[in-house]
C-alpha cells in the first residue's frame, strides 16, 4: 500500500458507518487468540481472515481488526502495508502476481512485466476498471529453474514469455 496524504479535517471512514467484518468473521478471529501469546502476535491471521471475509484490507477494516484485538490502528497498518498479500482496495477475480527475483529478471522477466501492464492497462497493485485482473509482483515465487514465472491466482505458468502474455491471461 503506497502512503497516501490525509485530510485530517475529513473523517476517513464515516462516523456511523456500518462493520465491515461479519460477527462470524470475528469469531474466527477470536479462535487465534488462545493459539498466541499475546492478541498482537494474531494479527497475520486476523488480516488473512479479514481480507478473505471483505475481500479487502481497507482502512475501516483496520480499525475494526485494531478494536477487536486492543491495538492501535496504527499497528495494524504497519503490518498490513508491509505484507504485499493484503490489498487496500478490492481484488480482481484472477490475481496475476508476477516473480521479481534476480533469477526471473534475467530471464526477461521485466519485458514479461511490461507486457502483463500494457495488456491489462494497470500498474503494479491496481486493478483492472471491469474487476477482472489484480496485478503485483512478488519477491519469489519459489520457481528460480523455470524463470520468469508468473502465477494466476493458484496455477503457475513457468518460461513466460511476453508475446503469450495475452493468450495466458484470457486463459479461464
Amino acid at each position: 500500500m503506497a502512503w497516501q496524504a490525509i485530510d485530517r479535517n475529513r473523517p476517513v471512514i464515516p462516523e456511523g458507518a456500518p462493520p465491515v467484518l461479519s460477527e462470524a468473521a470475528k469469531a474466527k478471529i477470536r479462535t487465534f487468540f488462545d493459539r498466541y501469546p499475546t492478541r498482537q502476535a494474531a494479527l497475520l491471521p486476523a488480516l488473512h481472515i479479514a481480507q478473505e471475509a471483505a475481500g479487502c484490507v481497507n482502512l475501516q477494516v483496520m480499525k475494526e481488526i485494531a478494536e477487536l484485538l486492543g491495538l492501535a490502528p496504527s499497528q495494524v497498518m504497519d503490518t498490513a502495508s508491509f505484507y504485499t498479500h493484503f490489498w487496500p482496495h478490492a481484488r480482481g477475480r484472477k490475481v496475476v502476481v508476477l516473480c521479481r527475483s534476480l533469477s526471473c529478471e534475467l530471464m526477461g522477466g521485466k519485458a514479461v512485466a511490461d507486457a502483463v501492464r500494457k495488456e491489462l492497462g494497470v500498474k503494479d497493485h491496481e486493478t483492472t476498471p471491469d474487476g477482472e485482473y489484480s496485478f503485483m509482483t512478488e519477491e519469489c515465487l519459489g520457481a528460480c529453474e523455470h524463470g520468469p514465472c508468473m502465477l494466476i491466482n493458484e496455477r503457475l505458468h513457468h518460461r513466460v514469455k511476453p508475446e503469450e502474455v495475452s493468450a495466458i491471461l484470457n486463459d479461464p
